[in-house]
């Protein structure tokens, strides 16, 4: 159960949806949990269950940037707590990440996160290779723009 509700909190950056979002796909799965763990992958078909879960819960409402509090950081990677350098980074970057689109989130998450290849990304989502490398692309590519990387005296990158 702590690795799905990673896995949302990743995909949510907010580990209070991720909860929501937890919550509603177990008491959706618990009445067909035989049917389900029958299956080849049941993790994979809970995992999916999330996904779609997140994006239903976007369409419902507006979507938003949602500010990350440092249990979300925590929860997402753990952090050491006197490296405050480390920890300010990481919040900007998983709030640029939490501005994304759904999409793009999503596609960066079981990217990076779960470490899959893009056509198993695409299984999971239901959509071709292509759409996955183009979401992967663009949000890359969003948050290249956002992002700065600081430069050390002797002019190179940190």
């Amino acid at each position: 159960m702590s690795a799905l509700l990673r896995y949302a909190t990743v995909l949510a950056c907010d580990p209070h949806l991720a909860e929501d979002v937890v919550q509603e796909v177990m008491a959706r799965a618990h009445p067909r949990w035989s049917r389900i763990a029958a299956a080849d992958a049941p993790e994979a078909y809970v995992k999916r269950m999330i996904i779609n879960e997140l994006i239903s819960w976007r369409r419902r409402r507006a979507s938003r940037v949602i500010p990350l509090s440092h249990e979300a950081l925590a929860v997402i990677g753990g952090l050491v707590g006197d490296a405050a350098d480390r920890i300010v980074e990481r919040d900007a970057l998983i709030q640029q990440i939490a501005g994304l689109p759904v999409q793009q989130r999503i596609v960066i998450g079981l990217r990076y996160y779960e470490g899959l290849p893009d056509d198993q990304i695409a299984n999971v989502l239901g959509c071709a290779v292509a759409t996955v490398r183009s979401h992967a692309a663009r949000g890359l590519a969003t948050l290249r723009k956002r992002i700065t990387v600081p430069i050390d005296e002797s002019g190179r990158n940190r």
